[in-house]
């Protein structure tokens, strides 16, 4: 599997970037996966709904399908959780999976950096960074010789991804 990581602060624009990824790699015949790393908890169904009730009743697993998608929503209660590497298992095959956090796990990985947040990139120093997609490419970035791209162009930000994964 072909992972390549999206980095940043909060607010950069990590999401922006890989929704407008998405349509170019599948024009390329590309099948793509996105994971996506939270430190908050998050709330797939409200607590009065029958998957939210089944969970807090004591299901490990609960799936729920429809017509349009499925989710399966799988309780942790005390367990730790799990590594990256035991949720890509649970995903289909595809070409590429982008991951958005998980930086310290190595991966060739980009840098989203908006100078207008007034702080020094985040991620510099994690492992596997190839570039920053930056507002103002110009901008000056203390220790680095990275290549930047212009955030705005996502066509070139998906032929370096496509290049470093030799795709």
């Amino acid at each position: 599997m072909a992972l390549f990581g999206i980095c940043g602060h909060s607010g950069a624009g990590k999401t922006t970037l890989i929704e407008a990824l998405l349509p170019i790699l599948n024009a390329q015949g590309l099948t793509v996966n996105v994971v996506k790393h939270s430190h908050h908890d998050i709330e797939l169904e409200p607590q009065r709904k029958d998957s939210a009730r089944f969970r807090s009743a004591g299901a490990q697993e609960v799936l729920l399908a429809t017509p349009y998608r499925y989710a399966i929503m799988h309780e942790l209660a005390n367990e730790t959780e799990p590594g990256l590497a035991t949720l890509l298992a649970r995903l289909a095959p595809a070409d590429v999976t982008l991951v958005e956090g998980y930086t310290s796990i190595a991966m060739p990985r980009l840098i989203v950096h908006r100078a207008a947040q007034g702080r020094q990139p985040r991620g510099l120093g994690e492992p596997g960074v190839v570039a920053i997609a930056c507002d103002r490419p110009d901008s000056h970035i203390d220790g680095t010789n990275l290549p930047r791209l212009p955030l705005d162009d996502p066509q070139r930000i998906a032929v370096l991804i496509l290049h470093t994964l030799h795709r």
